[in-house]
């Protein structure tokens, strides 16, 4: 939270360079992979597709999709002070603060969203639910707000809509198809049943 950020900047820090650290031992799986082919397949018939992420890592990028991270990334530091934004994946020492590189702020923080902060890309993600005539939910628990929201709010204009979760999460409705199971299991499964609905 940014009131522990406050209180205890140095815990949070190590609690997220650790995070960072894990990122370069970590590969995107099969259903980032097949992800990026569905989005290819939809660009290819004309249509739009978007990408919106809880996840705070980079791997939906590195299997070559554009997500919009509404919770922000971990491989991004943010200052405070100015607001500039830094990619970086060296620096990751627990015990060295990172200053920043224009205004020479003695600390970047993490640039992700904590608890009591509005999450990013907010309108483009309306936008994109707003218009949607399918809508995927991978992983989800359904308990996060906003992000809980959107199933519901792709619902109410009429799209189509497909879960993916270990076990059905608190959001679902009878209407939308579950598949459960793990995303890397399921996902491949649940995009070529979408794949199938749009050839018809």
């Amino acid at each position: 939270t940014p009131e522990a950020w406050r209180r205890d900047r140095a815990m949070v820090w190590r609690f997220y360079q650790a995070r960072r650290a894990q990122l370069g031992t970590v590969r995107p799986n099969a259903a980032h992979d097949a992800l990026v082919g569905f989005e290819r397949s939809v660009q290819a018939r004309g249509g739009e597709f978007t990408l919106i992420t809880q996840n705070v890592d980079d791997l939906h990028e590195r299997a070559g999709s554009h997500p919009l991270h509404m919770h922000g990334e971990i491989s991004v530091l943010r200052c405070e002070r100015c607001g500039r934004r830094f990619r970086n994946h060296e620096d990751v020492d627990p015990e060295r603060f990172v200053p920043c590189a224009i205004c020479h702020h003695d600390a970047l923080r993490p640039d992700v969203v904590w608890f009591g902060e509005v999450p990013l890309h907010l309108d483009d993600i309306e936008r994109a639910v707003a218009t949607c005539s399918h809508f995927v939910a991978i992983g989800t628990s359904g308990a996060v707000w906003p992000a809980a929201g959107l199933l519901h709010a792709a619902r109410g204009r009429g799209a189509g809509t497909w879960v993916q979760a270990l076990e059905e999460p608190d959001n679902i409705a009878a209407v939308d198809r579950f598949f459960a199971g793990r995303a890397i299991d399921a996902v491949p499964a649940l995009l070529d049943e979408i794949e199938d609905a749009l050839d018809r």
